[in-house]
């Protein structure tokens, strides 16, 4: 890649301090007047409370000390856990599942028989507890806006989102434990969302389907969703080193081929892609463009994509690099994004700095530094 490593590095480190002292956008109170439907919840906002963007912010902090070989970011994690244990955590969920992926990476460092017993118990609760959609698909439950005790049922609805936040920490306990109920588990809920949410015609994924009314919403290829798939799908085969079924990786690994060019069609001459992948007149995203930055980087250092996709990640990460603010914020962020009835709805979502686009950011650019 034609990129000089001292640049890419400054901008990591930059990105990297900015997620570790990150707080709510200087606009917030503006923002607030325009509530869920512009995708305001105040709990999503820096780095302290425990949901998915805090969580996937924590995923990138633990992958870059595994780029780097280090365990420089140990002790801020390990702090960041314990203060959230003693605080009381929230309802459990789809998206509050989330911070245990890095957890249960982390304690192989820590080994902390807290950590561990929460870790357990949450993977038992996800295999007897969560509630099911038709052909027991894992159910988007999220968290109430402003009861972190509540929750939003979404009653038969499975998302993209769930892939990211639930099934790889599920995968990551049935490896570390050799339960192959757990990772069993995992393998029926990769394949159910493949089998609702996949696009066979554009070769994209829907952000969401419900049973209720057996169709995908507004039918809408949302940018950041699509990512969840393109990054977390190959962080999912890799936790098998090896041993996952020939048969179902083929599947996996074909749908993820297939997307990977409808994206790389897709592509702004930014480098970026809009938020709704097939309406131009969208805004260009930041956390959804770096997420499938990464992917297909990896896809490549995995042998699983050729070079002729260098280009595309290399014009990503430049565009990537064009919108880190000279403070280390990510720019052009979307905020949390619920499911919508139409294109209009994912095109109004609000932009903020948020962690998840710290950490995808992080994980892209970290990635780009194994093809200099």
């Amino acid at each position: 890649m034609n990129i000089k490593e001292t640049e890419l590095r400054k901008k990591l480190d930059l990105v990297i301090e900015k997620l570790l002292n990150l707080e709510g956008p200087d606009n917030e109170k503006e923002l607030s007047d325009g509530g869920e439907a512009i995708g305001f919840f105040k709990r999503d906002f820096g780095i302290r409370e425990w949901d998915w963007p805090q969580g996937v912010g924590l995923y990138g902090l633990l992958k870059i000390m595994e780029y780097d070989k280090n365990e420089k970011y140990k002790e801020f994690l390990q702090d960041w856990f314990v203060e959230n244990m003693e605080q009381g955590l929230p309802s459990r969920n789809i998206n509050t599942t989330t911070p245990l992926l890095t957890l249960a990476e982390l304690n192989e460092y820590c080994h902390d028989a807290k950590f561990e017993k929460l870790c357990l118990d949450w993977a038992d609760w996800l295999m007897n507890c969560i509630p099911r959609t038709k052909e027991g698909g894992f159910q988007h439950v999220t968290s109430a806006n402003g009861d972190r005790q509540g929750v939003r049922l979404n009653e038969n609805e499975m998302w993209i989102d769930t892939l990211f936040m639930t099934v790889l920490f599920l995968n990551k306990m049935g490896q570390k434990y050799q339960n192959e109920e757990w990772i069993n588990e995992g393998i029926h809920q990769v394949l159910m969302h493949i089998k609702y949410l996949y696009d066979k015609k554009s070769g994209l994924f829907y952000h969401g389907w419900t049973f209720n009314g057996n169709n995908n919403f507004g039918g809408i290829f949302w940018c950041r969703g699509n990512s969840w798939f393109t990054l977390g799908i190959l962080d999912y085969i890799d936790m098998f080193k090896g041993t996952l079924n020939p048969g179902v990786k083929t599947i996996i690994v074909d749908t993820y081929k297939a997307q990977v060019k409808a994206l790389k069609k897709l592509q702004a001459p930014s480098g970026l892609w809009h938020t709704v992948l097939t309406d131009a007149s969208s805004y260009e995203e930041v956390s959804g463009s770096a997420a499938i930055a990464c992917g297909i980087l990896k896809g490549i250092r995995m042998g699983i994509l050729d070079d002729s996709y260098l280009p595309c990640a290399e014009k990503a990460i430049k565009g990537i690099m064009k919108n880190i603010d000279k403070d280390g914020t990510v720019l052009n962020v979307s905020g949390g994004t619920g499911m919508g009835m139409n294109a209009e709805h994912y095109k109004n979502i609000l932009i903020a700095p948020m962690a998840y686009g710290q950490s995808l950011t992080i994980l892209a650019l970290a990635e780009a530094l194994l093809h200099l």
